[in-house]
């Protein structure tokens, strides 16, 4: 294959814009992209009076915890674009060990791209795209990171950062997360290195060969976890003699 056909791991500069208070850090990018601008751009936010989650759920997002998005204009085509959100947890995963001090509960991540301490969920991950008028296509990645605010979540025990040991301020966990997408992204490679995104994401996986119910916006299905298929997709072993494979869905042990 040429350069071309395999994508480019070039290193990319991205810019930083810091905010005290906006309602989403998300929104702020979707508005940079509808206004021109090119992407390759972090949006940081002490606050967010709008944070929002997956399937429309609202983020809390006091002053404390990092909340920020990376905004990407034309990443990789649309059919590429479904491993990404492994890339993003692998990322993140790898920013929360590196501030947690030695000893402590492991980090991994439950499927597609929750990630836990100790069983125990501290961040969240939003990803959205939207076609633009003149063509191009942007894509957010939208995290929040409890480091010292650890709010309550009906669904899934939580914990912060600083329960954990960490004494790390956002700033300094955004330099981490900052290095560690760059070079995931890179490694990625526009969707090519697929492969190496899921190897990598194996070694951090949380709940391999355990029982799990996912819920699906019609059924909840329940049966064994047995890993991801090549793409990134759910194997769920359902005890019937095959293996169901699942894009989209929200994962609960036992």
């Amino acid at each position: 294959m040429t350069a071309a056909e395999t994508g480019s791991r070039r290193e990319i500069d991205y810019r930083h814009v810091a905010l005290g208070e906006t309602t989403s850090t998300n929104s702020e990018c979707l508005a940079l992209a509808r206004a021109g601008d090119s992407g390759n751009v972090w949006v940081t936010a002490a606050r967010q009076t709008g944070g929002r989650g997956r399937r429309g759920r609202a983020w809390a997002s006091e002053p404390g915890n990092l909340y920020c998005s990376l905004l990407l204009i034309d990443l990789a085509p649309i059919e590429r674009i479904g491993s990404l959100p492994l890339a993003v947890a692998v990322a993140v995963q790898e920013a929360v060990r590196a501030v947690l001090p030695a000893g402590s509960n492991p980090v991994e991540v439950k499927w597609p791209n929750d990630v836990l301490i100790g069983r125990r969920k501290t961040s969240g991950i939003l990803i959205e795209g939207e076609a633009l008028p003149d063509g191009r296509y942007a894509l957010v990645i939208g995290i929040g990171i409890n480091v010292a605010v650890m709010p309550d979540n009906p669904l899934y025990p939580v914990t912060s950062l600083r329960k954990e040991g960490a004494g790390v301020s956002p700033e300094e966990l955004f330099a981490h997360l900052y290095a560690a997408m760059s070079g995931v992204l890179k490694e990625w490679n526009t969707g090519h290195g697929v492969a190496e995104t899921v190897a990598r994401w194996r070694k951090v996986a949380c709940g391999i060969g355990e029982k799990i119910t996912v819920n699906l916006p019609d059924r909840s299905i329940y049966g064994q976890f047995a890993g991801i298929d090549d793409s990134g997709l759910l194997k769920l072993d359902t005890g019937d003699g095959r293996l169901m494979t699942i894009a989209a869905g929200d994962v609960f042990f036992g």
